[in-house]
């Protein structure tokens, strides 16, 4: 009987591996309220240079077909480790830009090979060239701003102080570290913040973000329905915001269950996912 029961987690977990679903979400705020239609806001993290069939074709086409106004990117497309060729998340990424304006921001993996470049055999001064030169637009602490259905939205890319990716001794950004990084937040726009670390969004919504949108906790490895995954990369058991929507008075925060694994090459109950937000 254990064997079984085994086997067919074992199934699962391959299945889960290689395969995606497409999660969407229907998020109402008042800014929205008066809109021409609705906004459709793809949201893509942690793809860690996963390839889903040739060219990643499989991927491309399952965003395609939402018919997207914006993607949004929230880091970890590529694997900032040596060994890794950060070109799968490259030639993937560089299409985008021919379905819908595209807005990028970094998570770690791309935030260590920017500020520590003597470390890393690849670029990650020429990976930004590139996708730029594709026409992604890039979210390093600065934002953007753009209509959506006649709706006025801002897009802010934050990106907290390394320590607070630390396995030990991590410290996370307090509201002053988060405002030195991008400023104030825009109360008129409908102002999104794409924070790749879920374990500071107490702090996220205090800074005032409409919507925050997250990643890095790969949906905890293993879930357990109805309840939460099981670790976050900072060996946290059991995060709150291990995937999922979230919603706290006005305001709603979304985390990525992340399109891709690293590491730890295990999901369970805890499906690759593309993110739909109909507004």
């Amino acid at each position: 009987m254990l064997a079984a029961e085994f086997l067919i987690l074992a199934l699962e977990t391959v299945r889960e591996l290689t395969t995606f679903v497409v999660t969407r979400y229907w998020i109402s705020a008042k800014k929205w309220e008066a809109a021409e239609g609705k906004c459709r806001i793809v949201f893509l993290s942690d793809l860690h240079n996963r390839m889903y069939g040739k060219n990643n074709d499989r991927l491309f086409e399952a965003i395609a077909r939402q018919k997207p106004d914006i993607i949004l990117a929230g880091g970890d497309m590529l694997v900032g480790k040596n060994g890794h060729d950060y070109h799968p998340a490259s030639e993937f990424v560089k299409r985008l830009p021919s379905i819908c304006p595209v807005y990028y921001a970094n998570g770690n993996h791309e935030q260590r090979m920017k500020e520590h470049p003597k470390d890393y055999e690849q670029s990650y001064k020429e990976y930004r060239a590139g996708l730029i030169k594709a026409g992604v637009h890039f979210l390093e602490n600065t934002s953007a701003e753009f209509m959506c259905k006649d709706v006025s939205v801002r897009v802010t890319g934050l990106e907290i102080p390394d320590k607070g990716y630390a396995k030990v001794k991590r410290k996370g950004p307090d509201i002053k570290t988060v405002e030195a990084c991008i400023g104030e937040c825009d109360r008129k726009s409908y102002q999104i913040l794409l924070a790749h670390n879920p374990a500071y969004m107490n702090i996220y919504l205090k800074w005032g973000a409409d919507l925050v949108l997250s990643g890095h906790f790969h949906g905890g490895v293993v879930g357990i329905p109805g309840f939460r995954g099981v670790i976050s990369p900072g060996f946290e058991l059991f995060p709150k915001y291990s995937g999922g929507y979230y919603k706290k008075g006005t305001q709603a925060a979304v985390v990525s269950r992340g399109i891709g694994n690293h590491t730890i090459p295990v999901r369970l109950f805890n499906s690759a996912e593309i993110i739909v937000l109909e507004f």
